[in-house]
């Protein structure tokens, strides 16, 4: 008994002795791919700290710097359009994923709750919309917004941006998990559509939402193609954009410090948005991949 007792300590020992170089490995390389994801960010930070006159002096970059100035940020907003430059990227996002939401929130309930003729087949023609590249539809919105005359507006920036047939997919397939009881219950007690859609389908599917609109909120500030495409007026540029404009004819080729300023002031709202939200985005994505 006393040798099956031995064996299996023995056993044990090994067992978490091999658990434990094995976690070891696997935090080491989490460790240095966290540092190489990170090591660009730091980069830009310590960049837009140093003065011009050290930055050019250096002949070997260096991983630091012992007198941080902060006069970068203050040429980012002096010397270019950058405070307008957010105040126009903010109006664009807020506006864009506003309407945006309430367009794919109903678009997936339809989808997911009404009974029409042919729904599945829309449905499938919809999702078929997934597979055309996005350079002709920019084309397409492009000939439409001349058309109409809205270049260098900002209906002409949100019109195109304002629905998505993948967060439609998605929001309908969390639609989906909701039990039928629970409509038919709301009928039968007199609920309209739309205030159980408000009331119940909203608040159970509020993590994905969230996600949705994280998400939605990161690519319009992110958007350079079709704001460069549709705007050459300096008072409708976005950040993305404006970063351009800034290397052109604000700060020059030459001044990287004062351009590090500017990218990290248009960096930090998304990098903080995904920061204090970042468990709202990890469960709204583990729920849209669950059924049932």
């Amino acid at each position: 008994m006393s040798d099956v007792t031995s064996d299996y300590k023995k056993q044990e020992k090994r067992t978490r002795i091999c658990g434990n170089i094995r976690n070891g490995i696997v935090y080491f390389f989490l460790c240095l791919w966290a540092l190489i994801v990170l090591f660009p960010f730091y980069w830009m930070v310590l960049t837009s700290v140093k003065s011009y006159g050290s930055y050019n002096a250096e002949y070997i970059p260096k991983f630091f710097t012992l007198s941080p100035t902060l006069q970068n940020y203050v040429d980012a907003f002096t010397t270019v359009s950058l405070g307008r430059y957010l105040w126009n990227t903010l109006f664009f996002t807020v506006v864009t994923t506003a309407i945006m939401l309430v367009v794919i929130t109903l678009a997936a309930f339809a989808f997911a709750r009404l009974k029409f003729a042919g729904k599945d087949l829309i449905f499938t023609l919809f999702l078929s919309l997934m597979m055309i590249p996005n350079e002709l539809v920019v084309i397409t919105n492009f000939t439409t917004i001349t058309n109409l005359d809205l270049r260098n507006t900002f209906t002409g920036l949100i019109l195109p941006s304002v629905t998505s047939v993948f967060y439609i997919y998605l929001l309908r397939e969390n639609f989906a998990q909701i039990p039928d009881e629970l409509y038919y219950a709301a009928k039968v007690d007199g609920t309209s559509d739309l205030r159980y859609l408000r009331k119940v389908m909203v608040p159970i599917c509020k993590p994905t939402l969230i996600t949705i609109v994280i998400l939605k909120v990161i690519e319009c500030w992110n958007s350079y193609v079709w704001p460069r495409l549709i705007t050459d007026d300096p008072d409708y540029y976005l950040v993305s954009n404006g970063i351009q404009e800034i290397r052109e004819n604000g700060f020059g080729r030459e001044n990287i410090p004062a351009m590090m300023a500017a990218v990290v002031v248009i960096s930090v709202p998304l990098v903080v948005l995904f920061l204090v939200f970042r468990k709202k985005v990890m469960a709204g994505v583990a729920r849209g991949g669950t059924k049932g």
